[in-house]
């Protein structure tokens, strides 16, 4: 299925499926069972480096669902190793007495691997690949199946052992999901707004400002691309020196007087200045993915630059829940507010407040989340998270909270704008964007062996079911530190904190934001 806006992606995944084509119907062909073409593909499958280059291909060849498809890939690939080097191989070397008494019955391995361990690496690769995307399970299914193909064929003991490889590898791929929650296809559900986004023709209305920091690779080809797709937006980029927020505002004041909306292109901190604004100026916001990660836009469907083109071009638009931490002023009072029981202003200005998009963390969490993703790409994610908690919790020290007026003692406390998805503490993605709740998840100190157990627990997947986990889901949350210092953190922008007190809670649909309505397609 093609899909408008994704011609480098549609182009990759036909370039790698025609190519697997071919290497099946090679492997099938009579003339070559058997010739020096088999035996090569037979000598490359029994190395796992050829998986290292086939995860290569895949993660260029499409955006970050590639790369993630690929990820699983080759994780399910080290799971088969890992289980042929630790437990196979020293099992079928052991002695075993009373089994090899009975040679008819219990005859000894042929070889100390796994049941065909080529067969069993590439079924977890191709299955890996299936289960985080369809798409590109269907590219990398046909190489697999040649290979079996040409790993089945012979005696009847190698086709058994084939089969027996499938089922391993099939179940290593299923296993890294007790890690690694397959994220839905579909984007985030969202309410449209009660009042229609204007749809802006060619872009005629939109103040885009770009913030290059914030990872985009801004190069005269990206402003190429935006311009073609959007020849009548105002864009303006930040630059070294420049008050991002004065620039957000005077765009955003200049859409509000067209009649149009403001758009950011940048990273998470970016987007979250601009939500901001938007939502003060009561404009409605095209947030282009531009950033290092783009966890908002993730969530929100905007995959690709074309994406929030088309649904510039069309109107099509959701709303969003915002987070706010605000500060109280003294005991019963609202910090937008002098005196106790008056209705708080709906967008308050000022320093006592921080709107966010995504979460909101004291403790070491922002430090975690940094040494994760300087990892992540290397080594995968889950073994980055496992790695930099340890790191993180060998150099930290816990804090000293009063949480809903309970004393309480914890390394961390994470906030979700929205209930975060899988549970544990690696929140990856919501599926709704207007749930009204904060995800509330704290990781205590009080505990015997906390550090210990939270490792632990993390890494046998148990975290989620651990007593040093506390989660709820709530609509407001009062957070006070008594001791340590808080670290607090907006969409991973850590700030200086000047108050040790907050109150958490959530302003409904409070911006608007552009998407394309075609975002709830299961082939993507």
């Amino acid at each position: 299925m093609k899909r408008p806006g994704r011609p480098q992606t549609a182009h990759g995944l036909q370039k790698a499926g025609g190519l697997a084509s071919r290497l099946s119907s090679l492997t099938k062909s009579p003339s070559v069972r058997g010739s020096s073409t088999t035996r090569l593909l037979r000598k490359a499958a029994e190395h796992d480096a050829v998986w290292l280059g086939a995860a290569a291909v895949l993660g260029l060849s499409g955006g970050r669902s590639a790369r993630r498809a690929a990820l699983r890939g080759i994780g399910s690939v080290a799971i088969v190793a890992a289980v042929n080097h630790t437990l196979a191989k020293p099992a079928a070397r052991s002695s075993r007495p009373v089994l090899d008494a009975l040679p008819g019955i219990f005859p000894r391995p042929s070889t100390a691997s796994l049941p065909s361990s080529p067969m069993a690496s590439a079924a977890a690769f191709a299955a890996g690949v299936v289960v985080e995307s369809p798409r590109y399970g269907l590219a990398v299914l046909p190489f697999a199946a040649g290979l079996a193909y040409v790993r089945a064929g012979g005696e009847l003991d190698h086709r058994r052992r084939a089969a027996a490889g499938a089922i391993v590898g099939v179940g290593a791929a299923l296993l890294t999901c007790r890690w690694w929650p397959v994220k839905p296809e579909a984007a985030a559900a969202a309410a449209p707004p009660r009042r229609p986004a204007p749809a802006l023709k060619e872009g005629k209305g939109l103040q885009l400002v770009v913030n290059p920091s914030s990872g985009v690779a801004w190069s005269k080809d990206t402003a190429e691309t935006l311009r073609a797709l959007l020849p009548e937006a105002a864009i303006t980029v930040f630059e070294p020196g420049d008050d991002l927020l004065a620039l957000l505002d005077r765009a955003a004041a200049r859409a509000a007087a067209d009649g149009g909306a403001l758009g950011v292109c940048g990273g998470d901190g970016t987007v979250n200045a601009g939500s901001a604004t938007a939502a003060r100026r009561r404009v409605p916001l095209a947030v282009f993915p531009g950033g290092t990660f783009n966890h908002f836009a993730a969530d929100l469907g905007n995959q690709t630059m074309e994406d929030v083109a088309r649904a510039l071009r069309a109107g099509d638009a959701v709303t969003a829940d915002v987070g706010r931490a605000s500060s109280p002023v003294r005991p019963g009072t609202h910090p937008a507010t002098d005196e106790p029981g008056d209705a708080p202003e709906e967008f308050p200005s000022g320093e006592d407040q921080q709107l966010f998009l995504n979460t909101f963390s004291i403790g070491v969490y922002s430090e975690l989340v940094h040494a994760r993703e300087r990892l992540e790409k290397r080594i995968g994610k889950w073994p980055a998270l496992a790695v930099g908690l340890a790191k993180v919790l060998a150099t930290g020290s816990p804090l000293s909270v009063v949480i809903n007026g309970r004393p309480r003692r914890i390394w961390l406390l994470f906030a979700g704008n929205g209930i975060y998805h899988p549970a544990g503490f690696a929140p990856t993605y919501r599926t709704q964007l207007d749930d009204g709740l904060l995800d509330v998840r704290a990781v205590e100190a009080g505990t015997p062996l906390a550090r210990t157990r939270l490792l632990l627990a993390v890494l046998t997947g148990t975290l989620h079911s651990s007593r040093v986990l506390t989660t709820a889901q709530v609509r407001r949350l009062d957070l006070e530190v008594i001791e340590g210092e808080p670290h607090f953190a907006y969409d991973g922008e850590v700030t200086e904190a000047t108050y040790r007190h907050l109150v958490l809670d959530k302003l409904p649909g409070a911006v608007t934001l552009y998407r394309p309505a075609d975002q709830e397609q299961w082939l993507r």
